[in-house]
């Protein structure tokens, strides 16, 4: 067979993702402080972006037009032509007031007016004209939390009186983590500050006092035991309790009395006195204000009996594309590649416009079939939660799974029953007992913790019970799916629930 070289023309598809398109996808998964902080890069990046909010304040599509500048004053007069509050007026003013709150001791004016004229002063940066106060945010007035270093700090200036043992206290304090518990070795911090091992244990022994008690611990029974020991509690009995909180994390109580040398009523005492005790003294330093959650969607009933699903009108960026400035700049531009790069920036200026569109579309389609599959949800509770996946929901809205996945990945729906991360909604199915609909895995762990929260300490079920009642009430599922939902929702084994049940029973006696 001879060989020979020909052309050939053939055409094919394939899908190709460009730039854009993958920014489309990107766009799917963010969340709203994702999405914000995005938006913000693109508007720094492309001039012709915007944010609606400043088009909505010059009335639509007319660019903002700059205010007349004022009058120019005589030099010397110019806080007097801001406002007629000069600083004579308002000593003045206090004055009149003092006066007023302090009628029987007329000094009182001349001590406090110059104190407070000057705080006012201070406060206001210095002016004392209306405009000034334009831009001032009572939150920043606000004190800022003490964080557990400056806490500890202020007690270190005060209980050490050298340099060298305050040094070695905030070597100390820096190796403090969130709780409060020491994670630096002693020995090491001693060598590293040229310090003897006997001094850097005399700082700490002093540190340990610091307030809250708890704080410079090693561990949790050290912590424990600086609370009991400023209690005066921390007799040998409770010494040898707090040296085996591993038997007390099982629940081993027979031990435990065994050990402590005591009979039931009083380590039942004892018990109760270190639930009082903090574990963690540090972290009512170490957090920060919480993020609260911004609902993507929100679900209402409405007056039909139906639902109706909207989007939050708070999480939607509102971003313009600024025509009219394109056409101005496009005329003057120079060369060519001013040219094109005006032409690139408009071009993802609309793509990032209709690919936020986009989103919201998708995003709003997700959820009202999510709200439509999970209607009984939302009308009797977790109880009538049905099993669904990503694939019935893909293939409901004609969307590919990938893309349902994205869209519910971080985001939020505001319910009548609460806020809940789309990804609740997708739960597994378990078959049922009798042949009928499929149970969804969030409700059997609700039915499971129900039936614990219900038993009594004389009848504490365990996970072979659980097993039968549940087929009892028609859901098929295996005594290993049982104990690993248990686990999940950090529910202690029926041998530690019954030693617990008990003892608190005999402590309510």
């Amino acid at each position: 067979m001879a060989l020979a070289a020909k052309l050939q023309l053939r055409q094919s598809q394939s899908l190709v993702m460009t730039p854009q398109l993958m920014q489309s996808i990107r766009l799917l998964q963010l969340t709203h402080v994702e999405l914000e902080r995005f938006i913000d890069e693109e508007i720094e990046r492309n001039p012709l972006l915007e944010r609606a909010e400043a088009q909505d304040e010059t009335g639509g599509d007319q660019p903002p037009k700059s205010e007349a500048a004022p009058e120019p004053t005589p030099e010397g007069d110019w806080f007097e032509a801001e406002t007629e509050w000069s600083a004579e007026a308002i000593s003045e003013k206090l004055d009149s007031s003092l006066e007023n709150l302090f009628p029987d001791d007329p000094g009182t004016s001349e001590r406090l007016g110059p104190d407070l004229t000057a705080q006012w002063k201070s406060a206001s940066g210095g002016s004392a004209g209306g405009a000034s106060s334009e831009g001032f945010d009572v939150g920043e007035m606000a004190a800022t939390a003490v964080t557990l270093r400056e806490h500890v700090s202020e007690q270190i200036a005060l209980a050490f009186p050298t340099p060298a043992e305050r040094l070695i206290a905030g070597e100390l304090a820096d190796s403090l983590d969130e709780a409060g518990y020491l994670r630096a070795d002693l020995e090491e911090v001693a060598a590293r500050l040229g310090a003897g091992k006997a001094a850097a244990a005399r700082v700490l022994d002093v540190c340990q006092t610091f307030e809250p008690t708890g704080l410079f611990a090693r561990d949790l029974a050290e912590c424990l035991s600086l609370q009991l020991a400023v209690r005066d509690r921390l007799d040998p009995a409770m010494k040898a309790l707090v040296a085996n909180l591993e038997l007390l994390a099982r629940r081993d109580f027979q031990t435990l009395k065994r050990i402590c040398g005591v009979d039931e009523e009083d380590l039942l005492d004892m018990l109760a006195e270190i639930r009082a005790l903090d574990p963690r003294p540090g972290t009512a330093f170490s957090g920060g204000a919480s993020d609260a959650i911004i609902a993507d969607v929100e679900v209402r009933a409405a007056a039909d009996g139906s639902w109706t699903v909207e989007l939050n009108a708070d999480t939607l960026p509102r971003v313009l594309v600024d025509h009219i400035y394109f056409a101005r700049v496009s005329g003057h531009a120079k060369d060519q590649a001013e040219k094109e790069f005006l032409a690139e920036c408009l071009q993802n200026a609309n793509w990032l416009t209709r690919s936020l569109d986009q989103r919201a579309k998708t995003i709003l389609k997700v959820a009202s079939e999510i709200v439509r599959q999970q209607d009984a949800f939302l009308v009797h509770g977790v109880r009538h939660l049905k099993p669904l996946n990503l694939r019935t929901v893909a293939d409901a809205i004609g969307m590919h799974e990938s893309t349902v996945s994205r869209v519910t990945a971080n985001k939020y729906m505001l319910t009548p029953r609460g806020v809940f991360e789309l990804r609740y909604f997708f739960t597994a199915s378990i078959a049922s007992a009798e042949g009928g609909e499929a149970h969804s895995s969030e409700a059997v762990r609700d039915r499971i913790k129900q039936l614990i929260d219900e038993e009594k300490p004389a009848d504490v079920l365990s996970d072979d019970a659980i097993v039968d009642m549940l087929r009892e009430s028609g859901v098929d599922i295996a005594r290993r799916t049982v104990a690993k939902y248990r686990e999940g929702m950090s529910i202690p084994s029926s041998v530690q629930r019954r030693r617990e049940k008990r003892a608190l029973a005999n402590a309510g006696r």
